[in-house]
């Protein structure tokens, strides 16, 4: 994923993209900047961490939010749902709990960035192809009581996720960092 740095803190245009899309991306863009910033050189245990047996690890909900962006990515863009291999791959991050901590373990910080950088990839790739008028389609969610919802909000509802998780991300390293014991 290529982010122009110079602009990190400017919500605004940006080359390739309508001007409502390139504010969406600008955003996307920072939110995941400092999310990658919260996790510089963590080891695998430190990834792996549980505080408890009812917690995320720090690598869960990486996968986590490259599975919220990859998710949405389909139902706006892709305008369909997972397959079933998708499910496969994709279950144990969207849903953490018990499945997140058994299957999402033991990878290096890399293993997440790539992850990432594909997921945005796709992502930008197919929201340069795209105009503003896409921000504003919208449709009844049963899972929000079947109110309508744009694009717009499912993609500001990505990113507010992210910056949700990487709070508790830094709390979960804070902790580390505090001498707690490592698993």
């Amino acid at each position: 994923m290529i982010m122009d740095y110079e602009r990190l803190y400017m919500i605004g245009s940006l080359p390739g993209f309508s001007p409502q899309i390139s504010r969406l991306v600008s955003m996307m863009n920072y939110a995941r900047w400092t999310t990658l910033e919260s996790v510089i050189g963590l080891s695998v245990p430190q990834l792996d961490y549980l505080s408890d047996d009812q917690s995320n690890s720090i690598g869960s909900l990486l996968k986590h939010i490259a599975a919220v962006e990859y998710a949405y990515y389909l139902n706006t863009i892709v305008k369909r749902e997972l397959t079933e291999a998708e499910h496969k791959q994709w279950d144990a991050a969207l849903q953490l709990g018990d499945r997140g901590r058994k299957e999402i373990k033991n990878n290096p910080l890399n293993y997440y960035i790539e992850i990432f950088n594909d997921v945005r990839s796709m992502t930008l790739k197919s929201m340069s192809e795209l105009q503003d008028e896409w921000l504003e389609q919208s449709e009844n969610e049963p899972h929000l009581g079947n109110r309508s919802v744009n694009n717009y909000f499912k993609w500001f509802h990505v990113f507010e996720d992210e910056i949700n998780h990487r709070g508790q991300i830094r709390i979960i390293r804070k902790r580390i960092q505090a001498g707690e014991s490592v698993r």
